[in-house]
């Protein structure tokens, strides 16, 4: 556990020491603090699908396996933001567009850029439990 912790650590020190863009999605409510979301992002392909951008389990698609869910919470997020854009589930197939549904994801409901919430959420929800997405969470870690 310690291990993951100073895992943990020295990536959020990296990844805020690294200025680069947070999210092509919400250009104009970026925070000063940018974040490069393309290690993590990789690291849940390498879990989630091992890369394949046509993997398919259950109703989860593509190499990020997203959920029509997840894909309808994009939409929302883009309605009120008064955006016209909308993805389909189609997109979930494109690794472009699924690694932009993370970024909006994570811009609306992870503003403080924290990476294990990102991680955790990823698996469990929003209301994730700690204990239902360590197994996830150290997986993740790992490619990282």
């Amino acid at each position: 556990m310690n291990r993951i912790i100073r895992q943990l650590c020295l990536i959020i020190i990296a990844l805020t020491v690294v200025p680069t863009a947070a999210s092509a999605v919400d250009k104009d409510k970026r925070e000063s603090s940018k974040v490069d979301w393309e290690p993590v992002m990789n690291a849940i392909i390498k879990v989630e699908s091992g890369g394949r951008s046509n993997a398919r389990n259950g109703n989860q698609c593509g190499a990020m396996q997203i959920t029509p869910i997840l894909v309808a919470e994009c939409n929302n997020i883009l309605k009120q933001k008064g955006s016209k854009k909308r993805y389909t589930l189609e997109d979930r197939f494109n690794v472009k567009k699924s690694k932009e549904m993370f970024l909006l994801i994570q811009s609306h409901h992870n503003p403080k850029n924290d990476v294990e919430k990102a991680i955790r959420s990823w698996n469990g929800g929003q209301k994730y439990s700690r204990r239902a997405t360590q197994r996830y969470f150290e997986k993740v870690m790992s490619y990282l």
